[in-house]
């Protein structure tokens, strides 16, 4: 069996339809706009989220605060994680390829949180300063990649 001879379910396949042929196809006169209205008229255009003049969702939710637009997000991975990998260098790809982490965005940060017991070489876009307190602690390196 491949794919070429899977049929299509019945129903699956619509015939189009054809609009403006006249009061015997079903869709004469109106072409299945209804009567007058917004729809009803040629040229109608009607903006993402415009909601019939009713105020829209995106103005109604509250807003706080700053979203910095151009901030950049790390994917982050902390020490108490890299202790359990038991590996002796740890880097981005190696983490992609474990499937650690799904997606590395801007890079990836190394966080503080857990502690090591054997020495680790990390190689990482940004380290937290207890992070690398850390790791140079328990005899690992700290490499810091190019962004």
């Amino acid at each position: 069996m491949n794919l070429t001879s899977i049929g299509v379910p019945p129903g699956q396949r619509h015939a189009r339809k054809r609009v403006g042929r006249g009061m015997g196809s079903g869709h004469g006169k109106t072409s299945a706009r209804g009567h007058k209205g917004q729809m009803s008229r040629s040229g109608t255009r009607i903006k993402r989220g415009f909601e019939g003049g009713q105020m829209p969702l995106q103005r109604r939710l509250p807003k706080r605060g700053f979203h910095n637009i151009f901030a950049k997000r790390f994917a982050i991975i902390n020490l108490k994680r890299i202790a359990e990998l038991g590996e002796a260098a740890i880097s981005p790809e190696l983490l992609v390829k474990r499937g650690v982490i799904k997606d590395l965005q801007a890079g990836l940060k190394v966080l503080g949180e857990g502690d090591l017991k054997t020495p680790v070489n990390v190689a990482a876009h940004s380290f937290s300063q207890s992070a690398r307190e850390k790791i140079l602690k328990a005899g690992g390196t700290v490499e810091v990649l190019a962004e």
